[in-house]
């Protein structure tokens, strides 16, 4: 039986690095979003016919999307309806490429609020303190403070995620703390 490990944790948190570090196939959905935009043109029509004073042009900018989701919240809402169900297909595709492996890695920002994790699923919290989140976010070359509020006001509480988690690694942006608690997490679910 195939475990799941959904990886969970605040926007910058490091949860697609401590995700690699597992040595297990990982679904990540930031990147399959990013090949969606650049690559599924049945999308791009759906956000076209969606927000046509927004979305314009194939393959879809990252420049588009944002000031689609600057412009107002229910815009957001518009884009996470129409690419998620692309996602959650592109989900099981991966699951069912995986089936005969131990273990696989959700590496999915909103796992828990559009309901994709199961209840067999082990949650691992990926916490980071706070200062250390800004700077890597700052960091990033597409980093637009406002968007990123707004990605906040949809996710739940991190709390809350923290408390549905069986696991928390703390991740200090160090290889070796990192790797430690992967391994005692292993351990105990192997």
């Amino acid at each position: 039986m195939m475990i799941r490990i959904g990886i969970l944790g605040d926007i910058g948190s490091g949860k697609s690095y401590v995700s690699k570090c597992f040595g297990y196939p990982v679904f990540n959905a930031d990147k399959e979003v990013t090949k969606l935009y650049k690559s599924n043109y049945k999308v791009f029509k759906k956000l076209k016919r969606s927000l046509p004073k927004f979305i314009y042009s194939f393959p879809i900018s990252k420049i588009e999307i944002t000031r689609a989701i600057l412009f107002n919240k229910s815009n957001l809402k518009k884009i996470i309806t129409i690419v998620h169900q692309e996602i959650r297909k592109r989900m099981n595709v991966f699951l069912r490429k995986n089936k005969k492996r131990k273990i696989i890695i959700l590496d999915i920002p909103l796992l828990l609020e559009n309901k994709i994790n199961k209840e067999t699923d082990i949650l691992v919290f990926v916490e980071s303190r706070k200062s250390d989140i800004l700077k890597k976010l700052k960091n990033r070359n597409n980093f637009e403070k406002k968007l990123y509020k707004k990605f906040k006001d949809i996710q739940l509480p991190i709390s809350y995620k923290k408390k549905k988690s069986q696991f928390i690694i703390k991740n200090d942006f160090t290889n070796k703390s990192v790797k430690r608690a992967i391994k005692n997490i292993l351990n105990q679910i192997l």
